[in-house]
């Protein structure tokens, strides 16, 4: 069974360069709502070297993973394995790829577009997964977007 990929997209007014900084170092200002963790989060962290981690710390200090960075390619792209399994709890035997590309636009902006592919790997539950984690990226990105745009206004 394959299950097509999931693509989320949005335009910003910054650089690659800048937009990939914001969306990777700032990533838990941006993220929206609740996230996996016993308590809420404090703090996203992608750490930013291929086999890094990508997890959450609470106020307590404790983390709770998500996945790693697979690639690490400023400014252009990330990829991230994300290691959450049907029940949303880190895994370290199961992997999806979610890559979040970073191309500039001709008006000086940038197109960030987010795939999460191999979601046939959650198996029989891979539909109800996918209609389960699909808006949340856009949602995700759109969150991003409008972080992008408060950033503008204090710079």
């Amino acid at each position: 069974m394959s299950i097509a990929p999931i693509i989320a997209e949005v335009a910003v007014r910054q650089p690659p360069a800048r937009a990939f900084e914001l969306f990777t170092s700032r990533i838990g200002e941006w993220w929206p709502g609740k996230t996996i963790g016993a308590r809420p989060h404090v703090a996203i962290v992608l750490e930013p070297r291929a086999e890094g981690r990508w997890y959450e710390r609470d106020a307590e200090g404790d983390e709770t993973q998500w996945g790693k960075v697979l690639a690490w390619e400023p400014p252009h792209r990330v990829l991230l394995g994300w290691q959450l399994d049907t029940s949303f709890t880190h895994n370290p035997d199961f992997l999806t790829e979610v890559e979040i590309s970073f191309t500039a636009l001709a008006d000086g902006g940038t197109r960030v577009r987010l795939e999460h592919r191999d979601l046939e790997r959650f198996g029989a539950e891979a539909e109800r997964i996918a209609g389960m984690i699909r808006p949340g990226w856009q949602e995700k990105l759109d969150g991003f977007a409008h972080f992008v745009r408060e950033e503008e206004k204090v710079s």
